[in-house]
């Protein structure tokens, strides 16, 4: 079970965003390319959040899928931070 001190977030910088697709095609589940072009995340009822900075949960089963878009993003524009103290632990900005 995740606990709150382990518990992930994602988000898209998409000032950033190739509009590759890369990341919906790792983790369609959480990623999605709306008609601009650019990727988003999307919430827990499927949809997509598109007010810069959105977050959203990263479900544990998905973690790897996430970290792989993280890593493969042309763009850098993925980050995925943990909740309890919003330290960035992969991405472009992560330590």
């Amino acid at each position: 079970m995740t606990t709150q001190n382990d518990a992930l977030e994602v988000w898209i910088d998409q000032d950033l965003c190739t509009g590759d697709g890369i990341c919906a095609q790792y983790a369609p589940e959480v990623f999605e390319l709306d008609i601009d072009g650019l990727a988003y995340v999307k919430g827990s009822g499927d949809e997509l959040l598109d007010a810069p900075g959105a977050t959203t949960p990263v479900p544990l089963p998905l973690l790897n899928d996430v970290v792989d878009s993280a890593k493969e993003c042309p763009g850098d524009c993925i980050h995925v931070r943990r909740v309890s103290d919003k330290v960035e632990v992969y991405g472009p900005d992560a330590e």
